[in-house]
């Protein structure tokens, strides 16, 4: 997994091309029709219902706009929020909170509705031992942002990119020639270059998990649309050799049956891919 210190550049990154696309010269409309130094105040009003996500990252934003704003923190990321509740208070320059106004907006309306919809998956999973996995299908540049959801969400993030875990998928090994050979490419791949980074290997069948566990260093199997038979199955074959995860068309009618199976992930692309961002509004007051 990516560092904190990579996960923080990945934000300071963000930030930086979400004012260059919406600023660019500047804001003209509020350079003229407010002073510069007028002082307003806004609130974050919910028009819906979920989980908040993206108040830390608001106050990056607001940071990085204007270190002279203020915010007021009433409700934190992770907390279930209704229609009219007030998330926070932003005080300070006026051409500064609307610079700010629709980056914050975009960011949280986008967040929230991941960490609302992982939330709702984990909530399914209550009482097994299986946890909830994002995966690498995000929306183009906003990556951190999604994957920071689905922590806040109660959900686990799969690896960040393709530098920081490698994923021996059904191509790769026929490319490779076979399954041994992939993962034996990979671990001296490894070796050579000097890095430490865990290995999944993706099986499409029974006999391919026989194959995968007599190979060592493999850190986990993805078990890629199996049936709820054939996945009680390979957890049995795997029998803690490796850690498990599900995947492959799961939804939210089968989720439950599939942990029930005994694997310790279940990753899902529509906790990033299939979400309606949950409507708030930043209004000023």
């Amino acid at each position: 997994m990516i560092t904190p210190e990579q996960f923080e550049k990945e934000l300071d990154l963000i930030i930086k091309n979400a004012m260059r696309e919406d600023i660019g010269e500047g804001d003209h409309t509020s350079l003229s029709c407010i002073p510069s130094d007028a002082l307003g105040k806004a609130k974050l009003l919910v028009k819906d219902t979920g989980i908040i996500a993206g108040v830390e990252f608001a106050k990056k934003v607001f940071e990085y706009v204007d270190s002279e704003l203020e915010v007021e923190t009433l409700i934190n990321d992770g907390s279930p929020v209704k229609h009219g509740d007030i998330v926070f208070y932003v005080s300070g320059k006026s051409q500064s909170i609307l610079q700010a106004e629709r980056i914050v907006l975009n960011a949280m309306q986008r967040m929230s509705a991941i960490a609302t919809k992982t939330w709702f998956f984990v909530d399914l999973l209550k009482g097994t031992k299986t946890k909830v996995l994002d995966t690498r299908k995000t929306t183009p540049g906003i990556r951190a942002l999604e994957k920071w959801a689905v922590t806040i969400g109660g959900g686990v993030n799969h690896r960040f990119a393709l530098y920081d875990m490698m994923m021996i998928k059904d191509n790769h090994i026929d490319f490779a020639g076979g399954i041994t050979q992939a993962i034996t490419k990979a671990k001296n791949y490894l070796q050579e270059k000097g890095l430490d980074i865990k290995i999944i290997v993706e099986a499409r069948n029974l006999n391919e998990i026989e194959e995968i566990i007599k190979n060592d260093g493999v850190y986990r199997i993805l078990i890629d649309n199996f049936d709820f038979e054939e996945t009680k199955a390979a957890v049995r074959l795997i029998n803690g050799k490796c850690l498990t995860e599900s995947s492959g068309g799961i939804n939210e009618d089968t989720i439950r049956k599939y942990a029930e199976c005994g694997v310790d992930f279940i990753s899902s692309g529509a906790l990033t891919h299939s979400v309606y961002n949950m409507d708030l509004s930043l209004k000023a007051i």
